[in-house]
Order: C-alpha cells, then sequence, then structure tokens
C-alpha cells in the first residue's frame, strides 16, 4: 500500500485532501510560499500535535497559538472574538494563514474564524479525529453554534488543503473512534454501500486504527463528501432530484436536537447514529425504505459500537422540546420540516413536513418504546 494518496477536490477554489501515514510534510506546500505568519488552531489537551504540525513548517514561519476550549464549548461567539482581537493585535494580513489541529469542533471553529477575518484566509486543516477527518476538515464547512442550537452561525469557506494523518488515530480514545463511525456509516448509507459490507465483514477490523480496512472506509468517506461537495458547495440542491449536499446531514437533524437537549454531553457521531436510526423509521413509516433496510441501520452502527436507542445512550427528551429545537434545523423552510430520508439504499431524498404522529412514532422508536 502506497504511504499516501492524494484526492483532488475540484471547484471555484480546488485543494487537496492527502491521507496517509506521516504525512505532515505535506503542511508547507499547501500553505504555500507566500506565507510569512501562521495562526494555529488547537485545544490545550492536543498541544504536542500542535507541536508536531508547527515542526514541519519552514523556517522563518512566524506563529500565533490560538488556543481553544475542548470540543463544542469552542464553538461561541466569545471565542471568536477572542480569536479575533487576538489576530488584530498579531497585525495579521491576507498573507497570513490559520492551521487547524483538532477534531471537528476545532475544524469548524477555527475554519470559521479563518473565513471571517478580514473576509477570508487560507485555512489548512489537520484533523486529529476520524470524525474531523471524514466530515468537518472536508467541503468547506464553518460554524459556531448559539442558544438556539449547532452551528446555526457560518459560513462556506473551502481550506487551502486538508492533511489527513491516520498516525494520530493510533492514540484516539476508542470513545471518540467510535463516535467517528456515526459518520462514516452514514457515507455508506447515502453513496457508498461498500462502506456497510467492509464493516459488517469485520466490526473489529474496521476498529483497529492501523488496519487497512480503516484505511479505506477513511478513504471512501472523503470520495462520499467531495463527490457531493464539488456538484453542490453551497448546498442549494443537486441534478435530477438529488438533495446534493443536504444528503450529506442524512440523520443530523435530530441529531443536532439531540446534541443541543443534553448540553452536548452525547457526541456528535454518537446523535448521528441516533438520528439515522430515526429517519430510518421514518422512512420506513411512511413507505420509503423497506424493513430490512431500516433495520440495517441499527446492526451496523451497533456492530461497531454506537448507541442506536435514546436510552443506550442515557438521554431522555421530551418530543416536544425536540420537535421545537428540529424546526429550527438550517434544511427547515418556514414552518415546514424537512428530512433527509432514502428512497432506498443510496438514494437520498427530502421528505418535506411529514404528520406530527408519524414523527412521533419514529421518535418512540428511537427512544426504544416501540
Amino acid at each position: 500500500m502506497t504511504d499516501r494518496i492524494r484526492i483532488h477536490v475540484g471547484g471555484a477554489s480546488p485543494y487537496d485532501v492527502v491521507v496517509g501515514n506521516t504525512v505532515l510534510d505535506e503542511l508547507p506546500a499547501m500553505l504555500g510560499p507566500d506565507v510569512r505568519r501562521v495562526a494555529v488552531c488547537h485545544s490545550a489537551e492536543l498541544a504536542h500535535l500542535a507541536d508536531r504540525a508547527i515542526d514541519r513548517l519552514d523556517d522563518g514561519i512566524e506563529v500565533l497559538r490560538l488556543p481553544l476550549p475542548d470540543g463544542e464549548s469552542a464553538k461561541t461567539a466569545a471565542v471568536a472574538v477572542d480569536a479575533w482581537e487576538r489576530l488584530g493585535v498579531a497585525g495579521f494580513t491576507r498573507s497570513d494563514a490559520v492551521v487547524t489541529v483538532g477534531g471537528g469542533a476545532t475544524t469548524d471553529m477555527g475554519g470559521f474564524i479563518a473565513a471571517t477575518w478580514l473576509r477570508g484566509v487560507p485555512v489548512v486543516h489537520v484533523p486529529t479525529t476520524l470524525l474531523g477527518m471524514v466530515d468537518a476538515a472536508v467541503g468547506g464547512k464553518t460554524g459556531m453554534n448559539t442558544g438556539a442550537g449547532k452551528n446555526l452561525v457560518g459560513s462556506f469557506h473551502e481550506p487551502a488543503g486538508v492533511v489527513c494523518d491516520l498516525d494520530v488515530l493510533s492514540a484516539l480514545p476508542h470513545a471518540e473512534l467510535v463516535a467517528g463511525f456515526g459518520e462514516v456509516v452514514k457515507c455508506g448509507f447515502i453513496a457508498d454501500p461498500e462502506i456497510l459490507t467492509i464493516i459488517e465483514a469485520s466490526p473489529a477490523k474496521a476498529l483497529q486504527p492501523r488496519s487497512p480496512q480503516l484505511r479505506e472506509l477513511v478513504e471512501r468517506a472523503i470520495r462520499v463528501k467531495v463527490g457531493v461537495v464539488v456538484e453542490d458547495l453551497e448546498e442549494r440542491g443537486g441534478a435530477d432530484g438529488h438533495p446534493g449536499r443536504e444528503a450529506l446531514n442524512y440523520g443530523h437533524t435530530l441529531a443536532h436536537a439531540v446534541e443541543k437537549g443534553t448540553g452536548y454531553r452525547v457526541r456528535h457521531g454518537e446523535a448521528v447514529a441516533l438520528g439515522m436510526v430515526f429517519v430510518a423509521e421514518l422512512a420506513r413509516l411512511t413507505g420509503h425504505l423497506d424493513d430490512e433496510t431500516a433495520a440495517r441501520h441499527a446492526a451496523v452502527l451497533s456492530s461497531v459500537g454506537l448507541p442506536t436507542s435514546l436510552s443506550e445512550a442515557g438521554v431522555d427528551l421530551p418530543f416536544e422540546d425536540v420537535l421545537a429545537t428540529m424546526r429550527l434545523d438550517k434544511k427547515s423552510r418556514g414552518a415546514q420540516l424537512r428530512f433527509l430520508v432514502l428512497d432506498g439504499l443510496g438514494r437520498p431524498v427530502i421528505l418535506a413536513d411529514p404528520d406530527q404522529d408519524v414523527l412521533r412514532a419514529a421518535y418512540d422508536h428511537v427512544r426504544g418504546v416501540s
């Protein structure tokens, strides 16, 4: 197996995603020869990984560290304002750049800081979690949270490059690795069923950080996201009735409501797993999905250790509260709720304004009541 693969992301602002072992040497080329200062966003606990990235920078590059809180607590207006003030004091210009080193929240927030400083400076992402590699780092979405919900403030800002160094997955806590599979499995259901087949053949091997199975799953999930994003960067819809980039939100409407309702105690990938079980049942109840494919969701997710019911995740949220939060979801249009469901394996479609009794029944299913 070659040391690294290069996945090209086309479009108006093309860039490469490099996947492999010991690939941090790609960082200087992605930043380009003219960058003289780099702001490195990372959480305190990942300072050692940030040091590794900084060590790969060219001599003469001035580094400003922008430490961020851990997890979703990083994605607040106060954190953004503090970063902007620090960049201003340092005199950062459009010829300077941002590098993010961390998981999905660091990537989201670091990307947002880069997108908004001087209306956009270059950013290179160095994701350190499985979730970050297959989801947050690719596609140019940035965002932060508000009291009303997750990622309600943000912008589209494509990176100058993404470096997925698979070596870091060996040090990732097992629970974080498992959580990342929520996004991997999602890609299998919406576009690449071979992902599901690989997991089903040997969940244990899929969960081994240095296994060829996990590497292939990472590459396949990234290719799914790249394929969708190139066709529909700003989520305006795809061709021939395909929902375009909205397909990547499979399971996310309920997931974001669960995350908000639990104060982000539930990891994003765990919440996405619950959300997929919910929309699979919603699709089954509305005649879009057969019983076997709906049941396959819970089977694949549980095989890698993801929760498939709210009770299993230790979550008890009233349906009315969850419904109110889902109405604020970015896919909603006015008072109309919209859900991404499957009309068969690999065939995502929009289900608009389903009956509330059906929503409640699907929610009871994921609660473990039915």
